[in-house]
């Protein structure tokens, strides 16, 4: 098992290249089913590889003039703000046992997997689907407020499970600020990396690290993203979100049926 999960390493890295986001979508699952950890490490792990990963990533944009910086901190600095929110604030006050009556017991690490699933599964819609929304005109003013707003909503969302963001970060760039895919991938994998890493950093007491493996399983995932910006530049990733979309969908969907309906088998 721990083979397909060094294995996986290397694919997460692979859809991160292709798609400018995606990998903790795989790492969570990952670190959880295969490896073992818990809900809370398995988020911290995730944050720690998809944030070097992405770094790495977006370096090469950088090189190349890709990177939007003015957007990128335009969306990432409320982002940041939204993780530092859920890592410090929110994880650590999450009570043991959601909810334990009724004959129901939903229990935190159950809760953030759950939500995981449930982000899975509007992820995998999202790359599924074939039509775009129209774009809002690129000089409407309150393209920059709802991107602010979103950059919070993707940072909550970092913080609290541990995802990048990036299906979410993409489409916003597209769509609300017209900027072309390739752009839209470079800033999002930049975007990606401050979000993670600083989530990473702001829980890092809080769990216990194996740094051989995390490091090892890191370097593994950076094989991968090189791997992915070398086909996507003969490739175009919009023809592999659908598959992609695909198997995140089949992964939440096994998530929510483990965690509901087959937990006490386990």
């Amino acid at each position: 098992m721990e083979i397909i999960g060094y294995l996986s390493a290397i694919i997460i890295g692979l859809v991160m290249g292709l798609i400018g986001g995606g990998g903790s979508i795989l790492s969570v699952p990952i670190f959880v089913y295969v490896f073992g950890f818990d809900a809370i490490t398995a988020t911290a792990l995730s944050l720690f590889v998809v944030g070097v990963t992405s770094l790495v990533g977006s370096a090469g944009f950088i090189k190349q003039g890709q990177v939007d910086f003015k957007t990128a901190f335009t969306f990432g600095i409320p982002s940041i703000l939204g993780v530092l929110f859920s890592r410090r604030l929110v994880l650590p006050h999450l009570p043991h046992y959601i909810i334990h009556r009724w004959g129901i017991t939903l229990t935190k690490e159950m809760f953030l997997l759950l939500l995981f699933a449930i982000l899975m599964l509007i992820a995998s819609f999202k790359m599924i689907r074939k039509t775009e929304r129209l774009r809002l005109r690129k000089d409407d003013e309150t393209n920059y407020t709802i991107l602010i707003s979103q950059g919070l909503l993707v940072g909550i969302v970092t913080g609290l499970i541990g995802a990048g963001g990036g299906f979410l970060i993409v489409p916003a760039l597209v769509m609300l600020l017209g900027i072309n895919m390739k752009k839209a991938v470079a800033t999002s994998l930049f975007i990606i990396s401050m979000n993670s890493i600083l989530g990473f950093l702001s829980t890092m007491s809080m769990v216990k690290h194996d740094w051989t493996f995390l490091l090892t399983f890191t370097a593994l995932s950076v094989i991968g993203i090189f791997i992915g910006l070398g086909i996507a530049k003969r490739m175009d990733g919009k023809k592999l979100k659908p598959i992609f979309g695909w198997t995140v969908l089949a992964m939440g969907i096994f998530i929510i049926i483990k965690e509901i309906f087959l937990k006490q088998q386990f």
